[in-house]
């Protein structure tokens, strides 16, 4: 860990601290409506290069979270890895590196060592790529930013570590921004 992420790292607390009194960057989407398009259709390429096929997730909650290893949100690693514990084997969280915000550099391989080595992460961490619309957009972040799609959802990543839920039947329920904690109560409400 870089001298910058441990100082990062420290200093979380604090960024969620103000974020609990002033709301920043708290904006929380949510919809009933269906997929028009199956999310099951979907895969993605792992950190290892294997891919994975999301009709493997049928019938889990689906945690979807864009990440960086620079970041002042990068503790949500953590966070992360504790809800996974918690809630499997009915949730699966999938880690989607970017350097949409220039805050990832880290190649796939180094990215995943960071990710097992400083937070002891166990679910899925895919293949660094965009999740900001444009040209070359991450195949599952074009279906989560179209509403075409998914139903309902047009925002996009706003900055590293938003989170996308998705149900058991495959429909995107929940859009939360960055600074909203893996294991606060919004998060966790929509778990139950």
């Amino acid at each position: 860990m870089t001298i910058k992420q441990r100082f990062l790292k420290t200093v979380y607390p604090f960024f969620k601290f103000l974020n609990r009194i002033f709301k920043t960057n708290a904006n929380i989407f949510s919809s009933e409506k269906k997929a028009v398009e199956p999310f099951y259709d979907l895969s993605a390429t792992l950190s290892n290069g294997d891919e994975l096929d999301f009709y493997t997730l049928k019938n889990k909650k689906v945690l979807i979270v864009n990440t960086a290893s620079d970041c002042g949100f990068t503790a949500q690693y953590g966070e992360l890895e504790t809800l996974y514990e918690q809630k499997r084997p009915n949730l699966e969280i999938l880690a989607f590196p970017a350097n949409d915000f220039k805050q990832e550099h880290k190649d796939d391989y180094a990215i995943a060592n960071f990710c097992k080595k400083n937070y002891g992460v166990s679910f899925p961490v895919m293949r660094k790529s965009r999740v900001g619309i444009h040209s070359s957009q991450n195949k599952v972040y074009e279906w989560l930013t179209d509403k075409d799609r998914n139903g309902w959802n047009v925002n996009e990543p706003s900055w590293n570590f938003c989170k996308y839920l998705i149900d058991e039947n495959g429909n995107l329920t929940h859009f939360f921004e960055a600074s909203e904690s893996p294991l606060g109560k919004n998060i966790l409400s929509a778990l139950a």
